[in-house]
């Protein structure tokens, strides 16, 4: 099926669901052409090395490299120190704020460098169309935390790592091919920009480093991580692969790369991390998959159930707030009778020490004169 094709049976079944009509913004049917059109020409990369010291002092999620120019245009470094909510270094390039309208593609390598050995240092290339929406990229899964933080491996010495970015921006020439070639769009401008997400959702598989790939049951080439959870489907759902055998391999590598999202989205998540954020990413990759005419009737209740635990999780935090408000209370109440108990007894005493000292007691007038006889 050719890209064209399958951007119109997108754009038809968001329509059919309800789906805001992103038809016509630029940037993103820019990107469905390029995955068919993008050509190879001379490539010169410059390179960028950033140092980060004090590696082990970090308390923050995500940390951002200082701007650096390359190609004429600003770029920094993103880097996830504990992971971007995966057990491994998450590392990207940044092209920061673009306005609305602007794309700018660039094929880039991202490289962990190994300070005891050159030739175990890590290296993933990759390409992207940068633009307003998605204006950061590269790899969540870089190496494993454990690795990365293991220093017999060499990536951290004296507390201390680098990364490299090395950018060969697109040339004119290719940017004008693209623009020529890609269909008449009108432009329509967001609002505002859509800001940053922390899970970027890859439409196109160039974007996954080649050694990430396997053949899924030559139908095409999917992420490693997916396969075990296709063949566990199909063993169950023999039908998600013969729908798909009459497809194109382009065609049936993204609607296995669609499903194998979802399942490991599924795989992976636990109810307590069904926050909003969650949500629109499960949401996001569910509509993908439904453009593929997978019969998904065995899975949508499972999706389903998943997006509504964003309120159970909201009803959840409210119980256990109002619970521990119950409990805090109760342990104030009985501190409060215990400290009423022993008033009570010393009350009692006082009173039988008071009966004690008043026997034989008798009461005068104090005012009254203490005279001397007749």
């Amino acid at each position: 099926m050719k890209t064209e094709s399958l951007w119109e049976l997108v754009v038809e079944k968001r329509k059919k669901l309800g789906r805001k009509d992103q038809s016509n913004i630029p940037h993103v049917k820019l990107r469905w052409y390029q995955m068919e059109n993008q050509e190879k020409i001379g490539e010169t990369f410059e390179t960028f090395k950033w140092t980060i010291k004090d590696l082990s002092k970090l308390n923050t999620k995500k940390l951002y490299s200082q701007n650096f120019n390359i190609g004429g245009h600003p770029w920094r470094i993103l880097m996830y120190p504990k992971g971007n909510n995966v057990g491994y270094l998450s590392i990207y390039l940044d092209a920061g704020t673009l306005p609305c309208v602007e794309t700018r593609f660039s094929k880039f390598k991202l490289v962990l460098i190994n300070q005891v050995n050159d030739k175990l240092t890590q290296t993933k290339e990759t390409q992207h169309t940068f633009n307003a929406r998605e204006s950061d990229w590269g790899f969540i899964s870089f190496i494993p935390l454990a690795d990365f933080y293991d220093h017999s491996k060499g990536f951290i010495v004296d507390d201390t790592c680098i990364i490299e970015a090395k950018i060969s921006v697109s040339h004119p020439e290719l940017e004008k091919k693209v623009d020529e070639a890609a269909p008449p769009i009108s432009v329509q401008v967001p609002a505002k920009p859509i800001e940053h997400a922390d899970n970027p959702l890859p439409m196109d598989i160039s974007a996954i480093p080649i050694d990430e790939l396997v053949d899924f049951r030559g139908l095409g080439k999917v992420e490693k991580a997916f396969v075990p959870l296709l063949d566990e489907v199909y063993a169950k759902h023999p039908s998600v692969i013969g729908c798909q055998k009459k497809r194109s391999r382009r065609f049936s590598e993204w609607a296995f790369t669609a499903l194998g999202r979802v399942l490991h989205f599924l795989k992976t998540k636990k109810v307590r991390d069904m926050d909003e954020e969650a949500c629109s990413h499960l949401q996001i990759l569910w509509e993908e998959l439904e453009t593929f005419r997978f019969n998904l009737t065995w899975l949508e209740p499972h999706v389903q159930s998943a997006l509504g635990m964003k309120n159970y999780m909201e009803r959840s935090a409210k119980v256990k707030s109002v619970k521990e408000n119950v409990a805090a209370l109760e342990m104030e109440m009985k501190k409060l009778k215990a400290m009423v108990a022993s008033v009570e007894v010393d009350l009692e005493m006082a009173r039988r020490e008071l009966v004690k000292v008043e026997e034989g007691f008798e009461e005068i007038d104090l005012d009254g004169e203490l005279g001397y006889g007749p």
